[in-house]
């Protein structure tokens, strides 16, 4: 494959935010972004995927939406073991003074189980939810601490534990955090309809545009839960979805947006803004580079895909010797772009 598609870098062998939790009903365009990083923080509240993410963000497979957690709230307090290196000194500067209220023992425990935690939540989810639950037992009323559980709960699968969580540190920090993987945990649980009902709620226009375009592509997710498709594609119809725009969100959202198209069978729209995806995700969130990998074979091979890429440097995959079925005309190829309500065209 050719690296200009993905940006010009070769992102390596590490997990994507697209490849976890694959195993609900939920697509990869659709579940927040964002990672809890290794100095037990959650490196971006402005993002939450999939998605694509991604989700945000390894491999561990939840239950199904609908499904209800097995654990909701921590168990006996057994201390998970540490690895050796781990320096308390480390921790993120803010939540070492959230620990200040606490013996300073206690306080350098914890830290160490947090910044474990953050080395352990994209690879390993389950065992990262391990040392936050076990913080959580001695600290619960620390901010900080709350949230880590939440978004720990939350990338191994556990949504209502993801979601009391989340509730509880939202009480004690204050403010609409988090509200895209709330939202996301909702939609896990079932309950997309709740999603869609933060994403329209006073709380969710207080958010910062980062965040708002999260819940967005969140509430589109939702939308294709209860089977409006159509609804979903014009819902991230808003002013950023332009391809000339280079925002940090810009990937994730022309990714869903793709997504979306493909899911109401726009198939050539959606390769384009897949390339466009692909070219606007430096920090490669988002396995845009893979899914034109795919939609090459469906659309009759690299030829017939030669028209659909932008002119942007992007080039189209190498055809397939072994598999090249022709070209799939796509039933609605004769839009424009988005081509709705006024909505972002494709160039």
């Amino acid at each position: 494959m050719d690296k200009r598609r993905d940006g010009g870098r070769d992102r390596g062998p590490g997990p994507r935010r697209e490849d976890h939790h694959r195993g609900d009903s939920r697509h990869r365009g659709d579940r927040p972004a964002g990672r809890f990083n290794d100095k037990g923080r959650f490196s971006d509240k402005g993002k939450v995927d999939d998605r694509g993410k991604q989700p945000p963000r390894g491999g561990k497979k939840p239950s199904p939406a609908g499904a209800k957690s097995k654990d909701t709230a921590p168990k006996k307090a057994q201390a998970p073991q540490l690895p050796e290196d781990i320096d308390p000194s480390e921790l993120d500067g803010e939540v070492r003074r959230e620990l200040r209220t606490l013996p300073k023992a206690l306080a350098e425990m914890i830290a160490a189980h947090l910044i474990t935690a953050g080395r352990l939540i994209e690879e390993e989810p389950t065992k990262a939810l391990e040392h936050a639950r076990y913080a959580r037992t001695k600290a619960s009323r620390v901010a900080s601490v709350r949230e880590a559980n939440g978004i720990a709960a939350y990338q191994a699968g556990e949504w209502s534990e993801a979601l009391s969580e989340l509730r509880a540190y939202r009480r004690l920090a204050g403010g609409p955090g988090y509200m895209a993987i709330v939202a996301d945990a909702e939609r896990a649980l079932g309950r997309p309809e709740r999603a869609i009902e933060m994403s329209r709620s006073e709380e969710a226009s207080r958010l910062d545009i980062a965040e708002q375009i999260e819940l967005r592509i969140v509430a589109a997710g939702a939308r294709r839960d209860m089977g409006e498709v159509d609804a979903s594609v014009v819902g991230l119809q808003i002013p950023e979805l332009d391809p000339q725009r280079q925002d940090p969100w810009s990937a994730r959202l022309f990714y869903a947006y793709a997504d979306n198209l493909l899911a109401a069978g726009r198939t050539q729209e959606a390769f384009t803004w897949f390339v466009h995806a692909a070219n606007a995700d430096d920090d490669g969130d988002t396995d845009a580079p893979e899914r034109l990998d795919e939609l090459v074979d469906v659309l009759g091979g690299a030829d017939a895909v030669e028209e659909l890429v932008p002119d942007t440097g992007v080039e189209p995959a190498e055809p397939d010797p072994e598999h090249d079925p022709g070209f799939a005309a796509d039933e609605n190829s004769g839009e424009n772009g988005a081509g709705r309500e006024g909505g972002a065209q494709t160039p």
